[in-house]
């Protein structure tokens, strides 16, 4: 048996995990800048922070404009932020926005690039330790080394990536997603269940990110009765932020596959939530794998513990009204996905007609 696996982040989790450890912030340094959304003031993860830093007699700022699909220019100008202020730590709050936003202003601060070439930017370790505090359960991006953002010159989201941008710590704790709408839980759920998938039909799958998405899934896919009620208990809301940390250990040694790429299009031109597009697409994918490479794809509808036919029925039911958009827009958007990245991270090759054919069956009918 051969594998690889590599995940550097120290994860802590439980209930006012932050409060009890308080002292883990303290060895990065004095000055902290705070990247994050406007609902962490709300949800209590702020306050527990700022408690932790004025412990440690640590100053900070809080950098809180970071759109819901991060730019160059929102990054840029967190990076400048944190150069001013002599930034020694990055705490990101918040869901996989301010997260991916905080790892590429933890780059940029330290690493000149100019606004055009961040994208091709070769990334070193130069890059401002980091904290991150997820307050959504689905992008995994408090465990993996990438920064998803918007690519207004190739119309799409791109990532960057280094091992230098994995976060140092993860604090988990599951009171700072309660109040989450249904919407956001299911979509975030969504986009972890797609990332376990997707993990497990990469070209650089192993037999231990295999191990952790077949967790992932059960303990995820286990949520369905709460996801599908909209009533969560402390437990239920656990068990979510649990499941979408383990898919994004899977995801940061395997990469995501067609389905991330292809939701791509959906977020950038209608702005359908990252979680809802992989959602959406995800039961045909899957499908259409299972037709062209049966052996490889039947671990993965195995891990789902439901028939396939089960699996999007039940993904059906959590979406409602689902998004239709033209054929042309169809043929358009299998066009551009067919030149993303992911479509050769895939075991199951995919061609253009394929993904057109994922497209038209999941979004298509206007």
């Amino acid at each position: 048996m051969q594998y690889q696996f590599y995940m550097p982040v120290k994860i802590v989790s439980g209930e006012d995990c932050i409060k009890k450890h308080a002292d883990l912030f303290a060895p990065f340094g004095k000055r902290v800048l705070v990247v994050t959304g406007k609902s962490s003031a709300k949800n209590g993860a702020l306050e527990d922070v700022v408690h932790a830093f004025n412990l440690n007699a640590q100053s900070y700022e809080v950098y809180d404009s970071v759109p819901p699909n991060p730019t160059v220019e929102s990054v840029q100008e967190g990076a400048r932020i944190a150069r001013d202020m002599r930034a020694d730590l990055i705490v990101a709050i918040g869901g996989g926005s301010p997260m991916d936003a905080a790892k590429a202003v933890a780059m940029l601060a330290r690493q000149g690039v100019q606004e055009g070439d961040v994208f091709a930017h070769k990334i070193t370790d130069d890059v401002l330790p980091m904290i991150h505090i997820p307050t959504t359960a689905g992008t995994g991006s408090e465990v993996t080394p990438y920064a998803i953002l918007t690519n207004d010159e190739k119309q799409t989201k791109t990532s960057i990536s280094s091992p230098a941008l994995f976060p140092k710590i993860a604090f988990l704790d599951a009171k700072y997603t309660m109040s989450l709408p249904l919407p956001t839980t299911v979509n975030t759920a969504a986009d972890a269940i797609s990332h376990a998938a997707e993990g497990m039909l990469s070209v650089r799958a192993g037999a231990l990110s295999d191990a952790l998405a077949r967790q992932s899934l059960r303990v995820l896919l286990g949520e369905l009765p709460a996801l599908l009620s909209g009533h969560f208990s402390y437990e239920s809301r656990k068990n979510l932020l649990f499941g979408a940390m383990l898919a994004g250990t899977v995801i940061a040694n395997t990469g995501t596959s067609p389905v991330h790429g292809m939701g791509y299009c959906l977020t950038y031109f209608h702005d359908v939530p990252h979680g809802r597009a992989n959602g959406l697409l995800l039961p045909v994918f899957l499908e259409i794998c299972a037709r062209k490479d049966p052996a490889r794809t039947a671990p993965v509808l195995e891990a789902l513990g439901m028939p396939l036919q089960a699996f999007s029925e039940n993904m059906a039911a959590l979406f409602g009204r689902r998004e239709c958009y033209d054929d042309s827009t169809l043929r358009d958007y299998a066009a551009r996905s067919a030149r993303n990245k992911n479509i050769k991270n895939c075991a199951v090759h995919f061609e253009e007609a394929d993904l057109y054919e994922v497209f038209s069956r999941s979004v298509g009918g206007r």
